[in-house]
């Protein structure tokens, strides 16, 4: 994936212009979010940090003489003869070190969210627009025509979430080439084209199923929202 620049004010304007021209056309009203990043991951962080911590006292238990011998060597102690209480004592600091060493690795967001697995990140990213699209677009149009395209930076992922109207004539499956086209721009690092292509695609679709009216008002914001 190329390197992806930051969005100007050219490229904003470019959203908001692609999005007031579609709906010239539609009663559909488009709503484009781009987010840096859908979730913080934290208890999948635990998880591996909690996993990493277990490992080192299965080493610990499997070969106990090599790990207390290295123990001694770092503490410049005499070789002893360990007791039970000393035993679980090292074990306890090994583990807390091993648990906290990778919980401190995972601060560095590259490596936590390699470390999350694929069908976690694509439920995150479907919830978290699920719940934008609830807040800014479900129900506040007059037709129950609002449309979210969501894109998830962090975890290179998008979804297009529709209100009931246009979910109850259109298949979620047609979305599928407005996403192709969005991904393809953005792999080669262009934000802003490929929420414009995303735009005019949804647009087509859109202007075929719930033409403009007339009296149609504009209910919902054109301009790119940033969160």
């Amino acid at each position: 994936m190329a390197r992806i620049a930051p969005m100007s004010e050219a490229d904003r304007a470019r959203v908001g212009a692609a999005v007031t021209e579609v709906e010239s056309r539609t009663a559909g009203e488009i709503v484009t979010i781009v987010s840096e990043q859908s979730d913080d991951y934290a208890e999948v962080a635990l998880v591996w940090s909690a996993l990493v911590g277990f490992l080192a006292l299965a080493a610990l238990s499997i070969a106990p003489g090599f790990y207390l011998g290295i123990y001694d060597w770092i503490t410049g102690g005499w070789v002893q003869q360990w007791q039970p209480g000393g035993v679980f004592a090292v074990a306890l600091l090994v583990a807390t070190i091993k648990f906290s060493s990778m919980w401190l690795l995972q601060l560095w967001r590259p490596l936590r969210l390699f470390l999350v697995p694929g069908p976690v990140k694509h439920q995150r990213v479907r919830s978290r627009a699920i719940m934008c699209f609830k807040v800014g677009a479900e129900r506040r149009t007059h037709g129950r025509t609002g449309i979210l395209i969501y894109l998830s930076m962090a975890e290179r992922r998008a979804e297009i979430v529709a209100d009931e109207a246009i979910a109850a004539q259109v298949p979620a499956e047609v979305w599928g080439d407005a996403m192709a086209a969005m991904l393809a721009h953005i792999r080669e690092g262009r934000i802003a084209d490929g929420m414009v292509a995303a735009i005019e695609k949804v647009g087509l679709v859109l202007a075929g199923n719930f033409p403009r009216a007339d009296d149609d008002t504009n209910e919902l914001p054109d301009r790119l929202i940033e969160v």
